[in-house]
């Protein structure tokens, strides 16, 4: 009896393996359609893939959906915190606005060192001798032009009227190695320091700002301007920044090594600066003078 068991189930298992290979062998050929049991069995798995998939999908959109959220909320709360940084500093823009209005009108004061007028003018020649020196405009006496006012680029302050004729005007530039040519200038920084333009280093094309106090410390790369000192340059106008420091020969001042902030070479267009002390009035003016006269 057992034998017999034996044998049957022997003889399954070769029935089984004929009609799979029978099955496999028959679903490798090339047929035109599928029969009912394949399609029946494809389209039950395609049915089970499309309950799973889409609400796998789903599930992934919304995570994504949530990741968005934070970020946007992160986002949102960087911008608040930004726009309440504006709002402050607009605050204390306009009460600074306010404290200077109030201030020149406490001291009848309409203008400061920074006040003037600028008149457009073109470089129509240049000195092929002194290159670097002198160029000549196309303003002169008759557009108000006159001797010593700065002149400046569009990047910055690059020298002054040295002459002046009716219809034209030749300039200096602070490239130039005349020591007598001083103006003067601060070095901003946490302390402002004040100092003298006083020659340019043609080797390293820098310009050379002296008698700087020698237990002041001056930083390389702070901003260099004219301090508006002297009644002839007006305050602010830029000189270049800081690239070296080194002291005197005697060790009691230092001279600072500015690069320029204009090109001295490409000058095509100018502006010369018209600093008028227009606040003054011209009551206070006779006051003055005749304060001085006692």
């Amino acid at each position: 009896m057992p034998q017999f068991f034996l044998n049957k189930r022997l003889i399954i298992l070769l029935v089984s393996i004929i009609v799979l290979v029978a099955l496999i062998g028959f679903s490798l050929r090339e047929r035109d359609s599928i029969s009912w049991p394949e399609q029946f069995v494809k389209d039950m798995v395609g049915f089970g893939q499309s309950l799973i998939s889409k609400p796998v999908n789903y599930t992934g959109e919304i995570i994504e959906n949530v990741k968005d959220l934070q970020n946007t909320y992160t986002e949102n709360e960087k911008l608040k915190s930004r726009l309440d940084e504006l709002v402050k500093l607009e605050t204390q823009v306009k009460d600074l606005k306010q404290d200077n209005e109030d201030l020149r009108a406490v001291l009848d004061k309409k203008e400061d060192l920074r006040s003037y007028d600028s008149i457009q003018a073109t470089v129509i020649a240049r000195n092929p001798d002194r290159w670097q020196e002198l160029i000549t405009i196309d303003k002169g006496e008759v557009n108000g032009i006159k001797s010593d006012m700065a002149v400046i680029s569009s990047a910055g302050l690059i020298g002054k009227v040295k002459s002046v004729n009716e219809f034209s005007s030749t300039v200096e530039l602070i490239s130039t190695n005349n020591t007598k040519n001083r103006i003067s200038t601060v070095i901003q920084g946490k302390q402002d320091i004040n100092g003298w333009i006083e020659g340019y280093d043609s080797d390293k094309k820098e310009i050379l700002v002296k008698r700087i106090p020698n237990d002041l410390k001056v930083e390389k790369g702070s901003k260099v301007i004219t301090s508006g000192l002297g009644g002839v340059f007006p305050k602010g106008l830029v000189v270049g920044e800081v690239k070296e420091v080194k002291p005197d020969q005697y060790g009691l001042t230092q001279t600072a090594y500015v690069k320029p902030a204009a090109d001295f070479y490409h000058l095509e267009h100018v502006m010369v600066i018209d600093r008028e002390m227009k606040g003054v009035s011209e009551s206070q003016a006779e006051e003055d003078t005749k304060e001085e006269e006692q």
